[in-house]
């Protein structure tokens, strides 16, 4: 899962240009409002979309496992900077186009910033996860952010959130115990690591929210790039080691390979639903699990991939009751 921050971020990461991830913190991926699909066949353009989906989880999932070979030499909050380093040269140009500096007005200072922690914790915390668990095992944890954003939701934003939709999140937080099976003969510390994943990355959505209306999405995106951008840089000096240009080349690739996702990430829900398109962020297990494979000879064992389908359940419920909920608002709004 998960920062995941343009699962998921991500994670599960940084900041995105367009609609914001819910799931996984690299790579978390449902936004938190539905934008207008685009005009077109209502036959073509959702297949279009979930195709996008499952490419851009792809995508994350290459990046993960990238930073996890990585995490094998070198110090996470590295990995992360060097992550921020091409992300932050990417979005720059988009910001500073035409000479105004209008972008980096904001209303919201201090969300801004809390929305940038939030998304660089949910990078670093998951980066320092995959030094010691398989790349699947770490996904399937860090898929137990719904379970933070209602409850965060509730005491930060008021929501107000129905018995069904709370039992669903139990279900995907039992799924999550039976991956880390805590006090069994192989438990290990570090799979708490990508729970601080899932809680930084919801505590980022939520900050998201809450400043939705008042704040341009590249002005977001410009305060998450540079918030973590200069934290990283401070504290590189405590932990550092120098990379070889091997090294270098891959750090640019992980920044490059999670820019792209978040781009595709944003035409999909440009021409999709969330609601529909939000079942289809968790085939990164599948992606993770055979990246684990193919690269680091990881199998997960079998309580792993019964944990993961019981929070795959109770994610495509919580989705099920999500769309719902929205047909009922707009059938009251008609």
């Amino acid at each position: 899962m998960p920062d995941s921050s343009i699962r998921h971020t991500d994670p599960r990461t940084d900041a995105e240009a367009g609609p914001e991830p819910v799931n996984a913190p690299q790579t978390p991926i449902q936004p938190t409002v539905n934008p207008p699909a685009a005009s077109g066949s209502k036959g073509t353009e959702p297949m279009r979309a979930i195709l996008l989906v499952v490419l851009a989880v792809a995508c994350l999932s290459c990046s993960d496992a990238t930073a996890k070979y990585l995490a094998q030499t070198l110090p996470p909050a590295e990995i992360a900077w060097m992550r921020y380093v091409v992300f932050t040269a990417l979005v720059m140009p988009l910001a500073l186009r035409g000479g105004s500096l209008r972008v980096f007005r904001t209303t919201r200072p201090g969300l801004q910033i809390l929305r940038g922690m939030g998304m660089l914790g949910s990078a670093l915390f998951f980066i320092m996860a995959m030094q010691h668990l398989p790349l699947a095992e770490a996904a399937a944890i860090s898929f137990v952010s719904p379970v933070f954003v209602t409850a965060l939701s509730i005491l930060l934003l008021k929501e107000t959130v129905g018995i069904r939709r709370w039992a669903a999140l139990m279900v995907g937080l039992a799924g999550v115990v039976i991956v880390i099976r805590p006090g069994a003969e192989g438990f290990q510390a570090a799979s708490l690591l990508p729970i601080l994943t899932a809680f930084s990355w919801a505590l980022g959505l939520v900050a998201t929210r809450k400043m939705t209306v008042q704040e341009n999405p590249l002005t977001t995106m410009v305060w998450s790039a540079l918030t973590g951008l200069i934290v990283l840089t401070a504290l590189l000096p405590l932990n550092a080691a120098w990379p070889t240009p091997w090294e270098m080349l891959l750090g640019a690739f992980i920044g490059l390979v999670y820019t792209l996702s978040q781009w595709l990430l944003i035409l999909a829900y440009r021409q999709g639903e969330a609601s529909v398109l939000a079942p289809f962020t968790y085939v990164q297990l599948i992606w993770s699990t055979a990246l684990g494979f193919l690269v680091f000879g990881a199998v997960p064992d079998h309580w792993t991939f019964v944990g993961t389908g019981v929070i795959i359940a109770s994610g495509l419920y919580t989705a099920h009751r999500e769309r719902m909920r929205a047909r009922q608002r707009r059938a009251a709004a008609a």
